[in-house]
């Protein structure tokens, strides 16, 4: 835990006093902390390097392919049109709200990180063209992403952990919807009026120039097009309850369903759709893109970094020593359960890993302690999303994209996620009682 601690402390004193790239801060401290945390010397580059590519395997194509798909939906003035529509709708005032709501329905099916790169654009269109406070008007939105992601099945961490401890699936997705929705409203809008006055000026590959009315693609197009990711997506996790038992067509669509070929369909469309169909040359798309993969290229190192670190950290064992130590605690399961997810993912920033981890220690007490399943499946995964800070690729995805100082992003990402930990704990203690 002390080593942790010093190489966390390091991390945030290379990256905000001495002014060094995130992406050499997370690989010196990553180097450090397997030296010191006992990992022989000829395996901590090897651990340094499989965290890279565990990491970046599962996100650079998403990433890359959400940023070309963003970049054309603003530059098209697609992201105008769909922030009109959206005011016309429900009024300027009651904008946060709709973005809250949208962040919502597009959680559940969808992984965070891709929703968080195909929501991003959306609301920097709403934040630029009715000049509103980014943090204010994003971070809401962004709580609604996280809190399906620790919280709701089909996410990887949930699922699972309805699978160890043998509990219902439907009836976890009912408890953890009556968690989410306070969850969402009280770490989403109600804390984000205290983020106002956070000075933000979003990633500028997602800004584009006021277009005039008659030049903008429409309401159906804009919105089609860029939510279609979502649209595929849904339509796989749907799939298996049409009842089609043929073979090849399982796989047809295991294939297409796959986040990477649904954000290579969707940019393909898009190309279409929001380019060529709107008078956009081939090259003048091509360039666009190219702009969008510039902008996001250190983001994709700084993501990568953390992987490295956490990789060490598992490598190490150190997550097994915490969990186990802190199992002789007296405490009731539930709360256990939570702390033990929360103090691992505090330490290796991984709520997945985390999620898991906290899992195989306590499944033992989910059946001597007469635990509803259920409940620890949602205890463990509110612990799963507890202070989201320097070691979490989370964290620095929204600091990079909202262009926020390590300051703010603290004030706002990871007091946001440290509030939905908090409510889901509470939460749950509150089910228990009603269920006893």
């Amino acid at each position: 835990m002390l080593v942790i601690f010093i190489c966390i402390v390091l991390l945030i004193l290379l990256v905000s006093w001495a002014k060094v790239n995130p992406f050499l801060a997370f690989l010196l401290v990553s180097i450090a902390a397997g030296l010191m945390l006992g990992i022989p010397v000829t395996k901590v580059t090897a651990s340094v390097q499989k965290g890279i590519g565990d990491i970046l395997g599962g996100l650079v194509i998403i990433i890359c392919l959400g940023a070309m798909l963003g970049k054309l939906v603003a530059a098209s003035g697609a992201a105008q049109q769909i922030a009109g529509v959206l005011v016309k709708l429900v009024g300027e005032k009651y904008i946060q709200w709709a973005l809250v709501a949208a962040g919502f329905i597009i959680g559940i099916p969808l992984f965070y990180g891709i929703g968080f790169v195909l929501m991003v654009p959306l609301i920097f269109s709403v934040v630029y063209k009715y000049k509103l406070p980014a943090v204010f008007i994003g971070l809401p939105m962004i709580a609604s992403l996280s809190v399906t992601h620790g919280f709701l099945p089909p996410h990887p961490s949930p699922s699972a952990l309805v699978v160890l401890f043998h509990a219902n699936m439907a009836t976890t997705f009912v408890y953890g919807l009556s968690i989410a929705i306070p969850a969402i409203i009280l770490a989403g809008p109600v804390f984000a009026r205290f983020l106002k006055r956070i000075p933000s000026e979003p990633l500028a590959t997602f800004r584009a120039e006021e277009m005039p009315a008659d030049k903008l693609p429409g309401a159906f197009n804009s919105f089609f097009t860029a939510l279609l990711p979502v649209i595929l997506l849904m339509l796989t996790a749907f799939f298996p309850y049409f009842g089609i038992k043929n073979e090849n067509a399982l796989k047809v669509m295991a294939f297409l369903g796959d986040p990477s070929i649904v954000m290579l369909i969707a940019l393909l469309v898009a190309t279409y759709t929001l380019g060529v169909k709107q008078g956009m040359s081939m090259s003048t798309i091509s360039t666009h893109f190219t702009d969008a993969v510039k902008d996001i290229a250190l983001i994709l190192l700084i993501i990568a970094g953390s992987g490295a670190f956490k990789e060490v950290l598992v490598a190490s064992g150190v997550d097994k020593e915490i969990a186990n130590s802190l199992r002789s605690f007296n405490m009731p399961p539930l709360v256990l359960g939570w702390l033990i997810a929360a103090i691992i993912r505090i330490s290796l920033g991984s709520a997945t890993v985390a999620g898991l981890t906290a899992a195989g220690i306590v499944s033992g007490l989910v059946v001597s302690e007469h635990v509803d399943p259920n409940l620890m499946v949602l205890s463990i995964g509110a612990g799963s999303l507890a202070f989201s800070h320097v070691n979490d690729s989370g964290f620095w995805l929204f600091k990079e994209y909202f262009n926020l100082s390590m300051k703010d992003t603290f004030k706002s990402w990871s007091m946001m996620e440290s509030l939905v930990s908090l409510i889901g704990l509470v939460g749950v203690l509150i089910i228990n009682v009603f269920i006893k």
